[in-house]
């Protein structure tokens, strides 16, 4: 009888556990699927991508010349002409600056009187030494007293050419008071006036050759990629923008300023229209083609360890997915991208808080330029 009465009991006790498990189960399920679909649906501010031509955007720079001197006079004097000013236009070998004369005039009759010393003295000797030769002939003077007169003779000589050596280099010296340019060109800057006295080297002024000219810009360290020599540029004048030109990346300096993290680009200039002056102020970007550049703006960039993306929305599904992008250059609040299709929605608010595949509402329009 104890066995009949066992049986009943534990198979209700099974099935009551069984049941309780499969319930709490489903709790949980219908949980998870309550909160996902409470999730609520973010509303995001878009733009919608259209072509900006690539000279709309870039890098501010200055037209320079790519050759450019400092003159300097090679001696120590005080300035007292100096005919030309910044624009002006100079030749090669014309007077641009002269040093007072006096000293080295001195030095010029010192040398003359030297030489003319040196000249008697080797006029002397060698007459001194025919006599002894022609008397040594005769046996009348001895060896030693020949030898003696040709070591005058010779010596007189050597004071002979140092005198003359002397003359020449004051001579030369002299020749340095007057400050002429090696190539034809235009005066860029000044660095001395009449009356100041100069050290040899110091630079008084420059001169720059304006037959060839180039763009300079600078740049962020961060996107010397996108600038390797040989790359082609746009470029047009920021005072008239329908003054362009073009041309490629000549040189990018190999290191980026300690101040500003920017490297110094020089671009090359393919035949330079007459507005591209020494000194005006230029817009240059990369040639890139329009259909391929857009201009977004700066809050629709997103930035994660160097790499650069957008958010893009899908208008049907209304969902979000990042995209790579190359950002050609900065412009303010603004920048220029490669790679986006033209018509592509955008977001442009946000761009950190939204997450792949997100679900979105499209409720404002905006450029944001």
């Amino acid at each position: 009888m104890m066995r009949e009465f066992r049986k009943p009991i534990a198979l209700p006790l099974m099935r009551a556990a069984v049941l309780m498990t499969t319930l709490a189960l489903a709790a949980c399920g219908k949980s998870d699927e309550s909160e996902a679909e409470a999730e609520p649906v973010r509303p995001v501010l878009y733009m919608v991508v259209e072509p900006r031509p690539a000279t709309q955007a870039g890098f501010a720079g200055t037209i320079e010349p790519r050759y450019s001197t400092d003159l300097a006079f090679r001696v120590l004097g005080r300035i007292i002409s100096r005919p030309v000013q910044v624009g002006d236009l100079v030749q090669k070998g014309e007077s641009v600056a002269t040093l007072d004369p006096s000293t080295l005039d001195l030095a010029i009759q010192s040398a003359k009187a030297d030489l003319a010393s040196a000249e008697a003295q080797y006029a002397n000797a060698s007459a001194s030494e025919e006599r002894q030769r022609i008397l040594l002939q005769g046996n009348n003077v001895s060896q030693a007293d020949y030898d003696a007169a040709r070591q005058a003779r010779d010596s007189a000589s050597a004071g002979l050419e140092k005198a003359r050596a002397g003359l020449k280099k004051a001579q030369d010296q002299r020749s340095y008071a007057v400050l002429r340019p090696d190539y034809d060109g235009v005066i860029s800057a000044t660095n001395a006036e009449v009356g100041q006295v100069v050290a040899a080297g110091q630079a008084v002024m420059t001169v720059a050759r304006p037959d060839i000219r180039e763009a300079v810009v600078d740049i962020p360290d961060s996107m010397t990629q996108y600038f390797a020599p040989g790359a082609a540029f746009n470029v047009q004048l920021q005072a008239d923008p329908s003054v362009t030109g073009t041309g490629t990346v000549r040189e990018v300096a190999p290191q980026a300023d300690a101040q500003t993290r920017s490297r110094r680009v020089r671009i090359a200039l393919d035949n330079p229209p007459d507005g591209f002056r020494l000194g005006a102020t230029i817009r240059a970007a990369l040639a890139t083609p329009e259909k391929d550049v857009v201009r977004l703006p700066i809050q629709a960039l997103r930035e994660d360890n160097g790499k650069t993306s957008i958010w893009i929305i899908d208008p049907d599904k209304q969902t979000v997915s990042l995209h790579d992008v190359q950002v050609i250059a900065r412009q303010g609040g603004n920048f220029v991208a490669g790679g986006v299709e033209v018509g592509s929605y955008v977001a442009i608010a946000g761009v950190y808080e939204l997450k792949e595949g997100q679900k979105v509402r499209l409720d404002q329009k905006g450029t944001g330029l």
